[in-house]
């Protein structure tokens, strides 16, 4: 599902999430609602895809390692493919 007015975070989430039926909400209402259902860290590391930031760098910065990042990574893919989730984010 491709939306006209693409921006990083929808469509970050259009990547990985299987299934929509519906739009994804504005820019401002997803950064609202990935705040607060989303781990400080699953939301830096999202963000991170989101404008496309060099790997390296992001672990440096949140202090872990590759190990680390791929258990963080497949949590947060789940998360977001969560049906509650997806009703959460969608218009």
């Amino acid at each position: 599902m491709i939306l006209e007015d693409s921006t990083p975070l929808r469509d970050e989430l259009e990547k990985h999430i299987r299934k929509l039926v519906k739009p994804l909400k504005e820019e401002d209402e997803l950064n609202s609602i990935l705040k607060t259902k989303l781990t400080k860290k699953e939301f830096k590391i999202f963000k991170a895809w989101a404008n496309s930031e060099e790997l390296t760098p992001l672990l440096e910065k949140l202090s872990i390692d590759s190990n680390r990042y791929t258990q963080l990574k497949e949590k947060l893919i789940k998360k977001i493919n969560q049906e509650k989730f997806k009703q959460e984010i969608m218009v």
